[in-house]
């Protein structure tokens, strides 16, 4: 990796504040965003909908510091490639305003204080859990497949999925099948929300040498994949209702009525690959989706969701049980 900075127009820190704004946006974190609500949901169908807020608190914080921790490495990892983009030209590390060794010195801090906080506070399984995202996307993702494999994306995806693991694992000490069909949903939503990004911004990867799916199979291969990823999403995403049955009704609709609108917008990408409007409309959508998906869980996991769902399932039963004596057969 070349250790190049853009000399030609580094920008020094005028006061302390312009030096936490660099560290901050070395995080990346809108990416991280979206990992908590992931988490969140996750937390809240453990908890039955009672999440003990001093440990919900905590396991997002300490999700957020690893999530940190894996961003900073990787910017630290790319910045050659971001130095010859335009659109990352001027972040901290290849711009100049923070030095490799600082960034470095950051990251472990931040994966330090992840773990000692799950260990002290939830439990030593959530805290390897959030170290295995790390070395996920900084050794599988980052280092070996982002820059060598098409697949990059789908293997080191797998890192995007682990932060719903760790919120099972805080809450409940152990791995269920539904946690573990949490991380399939994250896992093969990954291919579409990432590759309709990649179509959106081709020429960047194609510039820097990055086998993005686009840049290697072209646009229609890609829409393709979308397409059957999305195919194969959809029915995981139910699994948590039937057979596992942690889901209830609303969240069924919930699923069903987003799942209508994905596969609408992965269907005109398939039927127009080259049209950007197509992949730019889908990949903010994916980010949507999860978030609803997430919003879907934690509302059918409350109380008073299983209260009100349990009473009009007796009136309907009582009314099905009066029709049928007045009735006759």
């Amino acid at each position: 990796m070349q250790d190049t900075v853009c000399t030609d127009s580094i920008r020094h820190h005028q006061n302390v504040w312009q030096v936490v704004q660099s560290y901050w946006q070395l995080t990346k974190p809108r990416i991280i965003i979206l990992l908590l609500i992931t988490t969140a949901g996750s937390m809240w169908i453990a908890a039955h909908g009672e999440v003990d807020p001093v440990l919900a608190l905590v396991t997002l914080l300490s999700g957020a510091l690893a999530a940190a921790s894996a961003n900073t490495i990787n910017c630290l990892y790319d910045r050659d490639i971001d130095y010859d983009m335009e659109r990352t030209r001027h972040r901290p590390l290849p711009s100049g305003r923070i030095q490799p060794r600082d960034a470095l010195i950051f990251a472990i801090a931040l994966a330090l204080l992840s773990f000692t906080l799950l260990t002290v506070f939830a439990n030593l399984l959530s805290a390897c859990l959030a170290m295995s995202g790390i070395v996920t996307y900084v050794l599988v993702y980052t280092h070996w497949l982002k820059r060598h494999s098409t697949q990059n994306i789908v293997i080191g995806g797998a890192a995007g999925a682990i932060p719903p693991l760790v919120g099972w694992a805080a809450v409940t000490g152990e791995l269920s099948w539904a946690a573990w069909v949490f991380f399939a949903i994250i896992f093969f939503w990954t291919p579409p929300h990432f590759w309709a990004l990649a179509m959106m911004i081709q020429k960047d990867y194609e510039k820097v040498g990055v086998p993005m799916l686009p840049v290697v199979e072209g646009q229609v291969a890609t829409a393709k994949q979308i397409w059957i990823y999305t195919l194969i999403m959809i029915p995981v995403t139910l699994l948590l209702v039937f057979p596992l049955g942690v889901m209830g009704a609303v969240y069924l609709v919930a699923a069903l009525g987003l799942a209508a609108v994905f596969l609408k917008k992965a269907w005109a990408l398939l039927k127009n690959p080259m049209d950007y409007d197509s992949a730019r409309s889908l990949f903010k959508y994916s980010i949507f989706y999860m978030m609803l998906l997430c919003a879907g869980m934690a509302v059918d996991s409350l109380p008073i969701t299983h209260q009100i769902t349990g009473q009009i399932s007796g009136a309907i039963a009582q009314h099905a049980s009066f029709l049928s004596e007045i009735v006759p057969l």
